[in-house]
Formats: structure tokens, C-alpha cells, sequence
């Protein structure tokens, strides 16, 4: 299956340079998006985006995961321009606060309570590898031990102790990070095909030779996204949490981007019917791109001492309003029935691609599809892919180990026709009649 190289013929057309000058001159070189999408953006509603050229495209990016109610979603804006418009607070710290007593009840109601999870949250502020960070120095502080379990194919941040839990040698490199205390362990899916990583790990930790000791924490994402769109099934949920709590070992569930509905459930662990001991949410926890991190935890993991774990935006108040009103879509039977539509939509084109048999694999759950364009020059394949999309108006990332994978992250509430739009670019980037 050939990735169509034909032109655009849309009649849209490209940006001046002058238009990109002032980035180029006074913004680093570490700069990544605006290279893969040329366009200087204005405005966005919903599932599009508009650039200041007229041109318009359809988002399946969704700010990596951030905008899982797509832009400006007219509910929740409501309530951010209520908020400010009314000279609500607009930093706190971790001070008493209306707008985090109004989402602390807001999620308690509608997320924790629904599900039987009994957590305390630690709000850690701004992204979420602070989550990660703190979540890990509280494994570490609760049970007195040092080292941690990650897997091949995670991605977990960019700050020092989330990258010494990311798979990627690069990222890795790049933030000059080591392996110490950190014991590496197959996924129970990846490019080399499925791995008993469970009964790695029992060989591990009951072998007194083994060169492991006892660790702190395993952490682990319900569904690899960066890794290649990887979800792990329930069982192999289930054996890990049976195996943690045997071992006296707490399971951290990086929620990040898999979460906030992302898998056509709020927390993409549900399926497997487990309860972690600790739970990391951030990008779409606001509903709105406004940062925001929690750590959530079993109450009896609460060993922090006043103070011990601070930083400055850990108290971002308008991403508190967004993330109550966020909450109460959840509540809506409408919200319901249209993710239960798209869901329905991206499974039947998954089902199409998957009948063609021809070079691609599909993988993901609910409203995340990565398009697997295989080894080789599966890379290449994805890249031009990608930029055959951008070129007819639509946006996706890639990710996996080389960029093989066209990864699709559509907002949860997009427009039917919106939605169908873009999975035709996509059948025409491949060709597919």
C-alpha cells in the first residue's frame, strides 16, 4: 500500500516566510510541531484549527492528548469566562480555595466515588511529569525503597526522574539519565511481539540471585501512547496488580494520556477492574489546555510532612473551574451517546484497514488509533503520511519507537461529519478506494 505523493489540490496555499521570521530568529532549535506543521495558528473551535492564512484543518492531535472536549468547548468556556469575569482568584498555591473546593467535590461526586476509589489527590503543578516525579519521590518515601520498575516503550516525561522511567534511549540521552534503580521490563506488546512480562518479573523478584532487589513501585501506562498506541488487556492488568500487592510493591497507573476518557472510560484502567495504589492525571484533566496535575493515591500513602513537595503553579485556578465544568460533561447523557458514536466510527475504520491486510497493523481503544506503517520503511511510509495530511487540511502526530505510527487522537466530542472528514484524508493518504 503506497502513501499517495500527489499535490494538494485544495487550493490552499503555503505561508510566506516572513510569517514564521521572528520564531526562527528568537525561538531555540528544540522547537518540534511547528516544524512538522508549517502554519501560523489563530483561532480553533472544536475539532479545527484556523490559521491566519484562511487555511483550515481538522485536529485528530488534540495538543498531544490535552484537548480530549476539543477547543473552546462552549460548556466549559462558559464557566472559565463566568470565573474571570467575576475577579474570581487566579493563583492560590495550596491555599483553601472556592474553585479547588468545587472540583475536589465535582470529581469526588463524578469520578471517584461512581468507581469505589477511595484516594487522597496531591495537586503538583503545572504538567504532567511533575506528577510523575511526585509520585514516584512518594513510592520511594512511603516504603523506604529505592528502586522502580518501569517497561520498554514507556514514556512517562521529560523532567530527570520521569526520564529515568522512559523507554527512549534519545529522551534519555538528551536529559543524561541513567538506568541506576531502574529495572526495565518488556511491555506485554511491542514491535518484537507479545513477552510473559509478568512471569519475567515473579523470575526476578523471587530469584535471590537475580541482582534486583524489592523496589519501590512498578509504573506502568494502561496504554502505551508514545510507545506505538500499545493498550494492555485486562489480564495482564490484573496479573500485575495481583502481583504487586503480593510483593508489597505499589502500582503507579500513568493515566496521563490515556486518561480523561481518552479510551471511552474516564480511566483507561477500567477495564481491567483493578484499583492502583497510585493514580498520575494532567493533560486533559482541565478540559481546557489549562495545565493542571494530580497525583492520586490510597489514603494510607499519605506520608508527606507539610511542605515536602511543593511547586509554584500547583494551585491553577482557572484550570480548576475548567476541570469541575469538565466533570459535569461526564454527568450529561448527551456526552455519552456522541463518544459512544465517534467510538463506533473510528472502530468501524479500524475494522476497514484491518481487512485490507496489506503492510499496516491497527492498535489502540476508544478514541486512540495508531496506524501501524510497520518496520522497514514503515517510517518513511508514516512520515509522508502525516505530511499528505497536513497538506489536505489535517493534523496527526506519529509516535512508536521509529515514528511508524500514525497515531489519531480525536476530541471526544467531534462533530460526526468532522470526524468523517478527516478518516477520508486518511483513506486517501493510503490509497484506499
Amino acid at each position: 500500500m503506497d502513501i499517495a505523493e500527489d499535490t494538494p489540490t485544495t487550493g490552499q496555499k503555503s505561508l510566506p516566510e516572513p510569517e514564521f521570521k521572528i520564531f526562527e530568529d528568537l525561538e531555540s532549535e528544540v522547537r518540534l510541531y511547528c516544524r512538522k506543521f508549517p502554519a501560523v495558528f489563530e483561532r480553533a473551535k472544536d475539532a479545527e484549527l484556523f490559521a491566519e492564512d484562511g487555511r483550515t484543518f481538522i485536529d485528530f492531535f488534540c495538543g498531544a492528548g490535552t484537548l480530549n472536549y476539543g477547543h473552546n468547548n462552549d460548556f466549559i468556556k462558559a464557566r472559565v469566562a463566568g470565573y474571570l469575569a467575576a475577579d474570581g482568584l487566579a493563583h492560590g498555591l495550596d491555599m483553601y480555595t472556592v474553585a479547588k473546593r468545587d472540583f475536589l467535590t465535582a470529581f469526588a461526586d463524578t469520578v471517584l466515588r461512581p468507581r469505589g476509589l477511595d484516594y487522597k489527590a496531591q495537586f503538583t503543578g503545572p504538567t504532567g511529569t511533575d506528577a510523575v516525579e511526585a509520585a514516584l519521590k512518594l513510592a520511594r518515601k512511603q516504603t523506604g525503597r529505592s528502586g522502580l520498575v518501569a517497561f520498554t516503550g514507556a514514556y512517562h516525561g521529560m523532567s530527570r526522574g520521569s526520564l529515568a522511567v522512559t523507554g527512549s534511549r534519545r529522551a534519555r540521552r538528551a536529559g543524561g539519565v541513567t538506568g541506576q534503580d531502574v529495572t526495565f521490563v518488556p511491555y506485554e506488546d511491542g514491535p518484537q511481539g507479545g513477552f510473559d512480562s509478568i512471569g519475567y518479573l515473579e523470575r526476578l523478584l523471587t530469584d535471590s540471585s537475580s541482582g534486583v532487589d524489592l523496589p519501590a513501585a512498578v509504573i506502568v501506562e494502561p496504554m502505551q501512547m508514545e510507545g506505538g498506541v500499545y493498550p494492555a488487556s485486562a489480564g495482564w492488568l490484573r496479573a500485575l496488580r495481583e502481583l504487586t500487592e503480593r510483593h508489597g510493591i505499589l502500582l503507579i497507573l500513568d493515566e496521563i494520556q490515556a486518561g480523561c476518557g481518552r479510551s471511552g472510560r474516564f480511566f483507561c484502567f477500567e477495564h481491567a477492574g483493578i484499583t492502583p495504589d497510585v493514580v498520575t492525571l494532567s493533560k486533559s484533566l482541565s478540559g481546557y489546555g489549562l495545565p493542571l496535575s494530580m497525583v492520586l493515591f490510597k489514603r494510607e500513602l499519605d506520608v508527606w510532612e507539610p511542605g515536602e513537595h511543593t511547586g509554584t503553579f500547583r494551585g491553577n485556578q482557572l484550570a480548576f473551574v475548567a476541570a469541575t465544568a469538565a466533570c459535569e460533561l461526564w454527568r450529561q447523557d448527551a456526552f455519552h451517546t456522541q463518544l459512544a458514536a465517534s467510538i463506533g466510527r473510528l472502530d468501524r475504520f479500524r475494522a476497514e484497514l484491518d481487512a485490507l491486510g496489506r503492510g499496516l497493523v491497527t492498535r489502540g481503544s476508544g478514541m486512540a488509533l495508531g496506524i501501524d506503517l510497520g518496520s522497514g520503511a514503515g517510517p518513511l511510509r508514516a512520515e509522508r503520511l502525516q505530511q499528505y495530511a497536513f497538506e489536505h487540511g489535517l493534523i496527526v502526530e506519529l509516535c512508536g519507537r521509529r515514528d511508524e505510527v500514525v497515531k489519531l487522537l480525536p476530541p471526544l466530542t467531534i462533530d460526526p461529519a468532522v470526524l468523517d472528514r478527516g478518516l477520508d484524508v486518511l483513506r486517501q493518504g493510503l490509497r484506499i478506494d
